[in-house]
């Protein structure tokens, strides 16, 4: 027995289940599969638990893709001030925690249920545990059979995320799924991802794990001026994460441990105005007292600054302002907010998400290759290219 349906969308995540309901409140039988036991796990734990929803700033210089252009026409025509009153439609308080960055007040479960009562209203069926063993094109659609048996659609929609978190149930389905009907995958890798370090670094900042300064990180032409928080394995926090989505194995990074102010002229004024300084006192008026001294300790700056000759002088300049290290590597998938890559946007429509040689196949959310910044962005693509899918599914 097969059982008919207008739409499957595979995976319960953000993009997935705002696809759903935009395509169940135009009537259409929607269903929705995930081999989870439970939906939207991503949503709960983001935001440090209060899912950052959007970002009222949210443009798209915010994303990184090789086809730059794919995403503005979805963003364009579903902004972060619509899924703003969604959200306040369902009574959920919010909070502005950084320059446009929208957080739930009290928890990501907030926006979880918001997604699961608009499938609710639509009339979506959702079914998780459930797993695909096959996918085939028909004539006028696709048969999946699965755990739930012989599933047969118009629609078929592929919003089953990146291969970030594993232990959050992410796999390379969507890929594969990609690949089996003929479209390219771009190279993936771990982005929004904290860096890990060399041993003798790694070990001289062990004991600072837990201290954020702010800093201004550049790698590749592309710098970001946030904190950076120091941790047991590397270095981590906004800075680190949005750099990191640029950094290519091999990579040196240059931290700006100063931004705004100029070292060298810092150091040449209190030399002749305080010549007892020392360089640990002058990065203590700004730096966290132990990474500051942890920081001279590992550069090995003695001695009041009368005694360092001007050459001296401009290089701790330039190692305060331009700080250069090489990470080791990453921490991989493992703790990634994101993936990098994925399918290849130039064989999608930018208007519906639809494969261009393959009527009726969708792909939306993190599966293809847009990935937003750090801050919200992420989740504005997820409800825009969701609901372009949504309104286009037969």
């Amino acid at each position: 027995m097969i059982t008919q349906y207008d739409t499957i969308i595979i995976g319960a995540g953000a993009a997935g289940l705002m696809c759903a309901a935009t395509a169940g409140y135009r009537g259409k039988r929607v269903l929705v599969i995930d081999h989870a036991n439970k939906p939207g796990k991503k949503i709960l734990m983001s935001g440090g638990g209060r899912c950052n929803f959007t970002n009222l700033n949210s443009t798209p210089a915010n994303f990184l893709s090789a086809n730059p252009a794919f995403c503005i026409s979805a963003l364009k025509r579903y902004t972060p001030q619509d899924f703003l009153e969604l959200v306040e439609r369902h009574g959920i308080e919010h909070e502005e925690k950084a320059a446009g960055q929208l957080f739930c007040r009290h928890s990501s479960r907030d926006i979880l249920n918001l997604l699961l009562t608009e499938c609710d209203w639509a009339g979506v069926t959702i079914e998780l545990e459930t797993r695909i063993h096959q996918v085939s094109n028909l004539a006028d659609g696709y048969l999946l059979t699965s755990t739930l048996g012989s599933l047969r659609c118009r629609s078929l929609v592929v919003a089953s995320g990146g291969l970030s978190i594993p232990t959050m149930g992410a796999t390379g389905l969507g890929y594969e799924l990609a690949r089996q009907f003929g479209l390219r995958v771009l190279p993936t890798r771990a982005g929004l991802v904290p860096f890990t370090l060399h041993p003798e670094l790694k070990a001289h900042l062990a004991s600072l794990s837990g201290i954020s300064c702010q800093v201004e990180a550049t790698c590749n032409g592309e710098h970001f001026r946030e904190p950076m928080l120091v941790t047991h394995r590397g270095l981590s926090g906004p800075a680190m994460l949005q750099i990191s989505s640029f950094w290519r194995p091999g990579d040196a990074l240059s931290i700006n441990l100063l931004p705004g102010q100029n070292a060298r002229e810092d150091l040449y004024t209190l030399r002749k105005s305080k010549p007892g300084t020392t360089v640990a006192g002058y990065l203590q008026q700004t730096l966290p007292r132990r990474f500051a001294d942890a920081f001279n300790d590992l550069h090995r700056w003695l001695g009041p600054l009368q005694g360092y000759r001007n050459p001296d002088l401009d290089q701790v300049a330039k190692t305060l302002n331009t700080w250069t290290l090489k990470p080791a590597g990453t921490e991989g998938y493992r703790t990634a907010e994101v993936t990098l890559g994925g399918v290849d946007t130039r064989q999608l429509s930018s208007r519906t998400m639809a494969a261009n040689d393959h009527p009726g196949l969708f792909f939306i959310g993190e599966v293809v290759d847009v990935t937003g910044h750090l801050g919200g962005h992420n989740f504005q693509w997820a409800w825009a290219s969701g609901v372009a899918a949504g309104q286009a599914v037969c």
